[in-house]
């Protein structure tokens, strides 16, 4: 346990500051502060050692700079366990600060408050974080109260326990402390990025009653050769196809609508793809977003102009196929320039976010393991892979049906793997699809032998899956029983 002995205060708003400078009073520690917060501890009739008489500095620049020196930061900074470091303490006078207590300026309410950018900046707080970030560094000797919603349970500890603290307190304040300057920075960067015109101000979020914002560079990613400005829904639309065409290397044409594809091929040309891409299913096509991965040129763009469509994207156009595209006027056309591989996804739930890697598993058959009896074709082999690559991108529980690289049919979203396989399955009779020796690929495991008879009454003459249940046996050998092939991945590829 360490003793505090000393307690630097900083703080923009007063209030619920006066019984933790009372407390901090009656146990005899010292406490130094500056300015208004000054003013406002000896106000109570309690002393207070001016940051001035450790520095022999004045407060600069009309408050700007009060607390930024060495002899502040090195009274903070110092480590109780490193001989050097307590030999500079005696070099050069430094008193160990125990405590810091900071409340930031308020950034954002000025900036909800008011449009006065000279008073929005002068509330970006540079000591204060600056003091915050050193105590937390050095939780091993330090206590960090960041946030005046702190007061209350951290005096409760510190009465509870005459003044001193455990490594593990001044930890998780040190974590708090860290988690709270890092939301006032985000505010910050919002408010540059906003006012360079990098974020974009959307004209609404995924309904019209909700506002949003875009926070990145999108001009990184793509240039906007055409139309209007691209909307949340948009933005995730385009989302799904980068990542969804980034798996494909041969000529391959995807249309999305809703995050999931509806139609995607791969073909000896871009005008064959989108032809074959359409064809499994022309009706959610419209209104969709759709992406190559090789050059448009005036052949498939001629196809392409009789549908309605919001968003196209390629790596380049010809001019003639530019010419066509561009003539319906709110028509989004984009090239993309990079790619947008990410190591990890981020989602905001409950009163925190998840971190997970990026599914960026590429997963040839060549690592595929064969269940059955019945083993495939090179052509079967790779309308499975290309099968797989699709369901990996679909929402969970996903089904995908393919042949001959063209996806026929796919059944997402479902809360059954039945009900996603029947799905797809009367969805491709729909359009008058042949399934008799297509391929299926599921994105989790079987439990049971259904999904196989139901695939073998439609045709279907091979599967991958990841396999793990502890009942695989079953769908195996209903493999053999119905002289389907069946390939393990190992690779699930849930999609929430």
């Amino acid at each position: 346990m360490k003793k505090i002995n000393s307690a630097l205060i900083s703080v923009f708003n007063k209030d619920g500051i006066d019984d933790l400078c009372i407390e901090l009073h009656k146990n005899d520690i010292n406490i130094i502060s500056t300015g208004g917060t000054q003013k406002y501890i000896e106000g109570l009739n309690i002393p207070v050692t001016p940051v001035e008489s450790l520095t022999d500095y004045p407060s600069i620049l009309g408050g700007r700079v009060k607390t930024l020196h060495p002899k502040v930061f090195g009274s903070i900074l110092s480590r109780s366990n490193t001989e050097s470091d307590l030999e500079d303490e005696k070099k050069y006078n430094l008193s160990k600060i125990d405590l810091v207590v900071v409340d930031l300026y308020p950034f954002q309410k000025t900036v909800e408050s008011t449009n006065d950018e000279s008073e929005i900046i002068e509330k970006i707080d540079i000591g204060g974080v600056s003091l915050i970030r050193a105590a937390a560094k050095n939780f091993a000797d330090v206590v960090t109260i960041s946030s005046k919603n702190q007061y209350n349970d951290v005096l409760t500890f510190l009465s509870k326990n005459k003044f001193e603290t455990n490594l593990d307190f001044r930890k998780r304040l040190a974590f708090e402390a860290f988690s709270y300057i890092s939301v006032y920075d985000m505010e910050i960067e919002e408010f540059f990025g906003r006012s360079v015109g990098v974020y974009k101000e959307l004209r609404y979020g995924e309904n019209p009653h909700q506002s949003a914002i875009f926070k990145g560079d999108i001009d990184e990613v793509f240039d906007k050769l055409n139309g209007k400005e691209l909307s949340y829904n948009n933005l995730l639309d385009v989302d799904s196809a980068v990542r969804l065409i980034y798996e494909f290397n041969s000529p391959t044409f995807a249309i999305l609508k809703h995050n999931n594809a509806c139609g995607i091929s791969s073909s000896s040309d871009v005008s064959k793809c989108y032809s074959k891409a359409l064809e499994a299913d022309p009706l959610s096509a419209f209104g969709g977003v759709l992406i190559s991965n090789k050059m448009i040129d005036k052949d498939a763009a001629e196809k392409m102009n009789s549908l309605f469509f919001e968003i196209i994207i390629a790596p380049e156009y010809n001019d003639a196929a530019l010419s066509i595209l561009k003539s319906k006027k709110n028509r989004i056309v984009l090239i993309q320039k990079r790619d947008t591989h990410k190591p990890f996804t981020f989602r905001s739930i409950l009163n925190g976010s998840l971190k997970q890697e990026s599914d960026n598993v590429k997963n040839s058959y060549k690592n595929w393991k064969l269940v059955s009896k019945l083993s495939c074709n090179e052509n079967q082999l790779r309308d499975l892979e290309f099968a797989n690559k699709i369901v990996k991108h679909s929402k969970s529980n996903a089904i995908v049906l393919v042949k001959d690289e063209q996806m026929l049919s796919s059944g997402v979203g479902q809360t059954s793997r039945i009900d996603a396989l029947k799905f797809a399955i009367e969805k491709a009779k729909t359009f008058n699809f042949d399934l008799s020796n297509s391929v299926m690929a599921s994105d989790a495991f079987f439990p049971f032998p259904d999904c196989i008879e139901i695939a073998s009454d439609a045709g279907i003459t091979a599967v991958v899956q990841p396999g793990g249940s502890i009942k695989d046996d079953l769908s195996i050998n209903a493999c053999d029983e119905r002289k389907i092939a069946m390939y393990l991945s190992g690779v699930r590829h849930f999609y929430h």
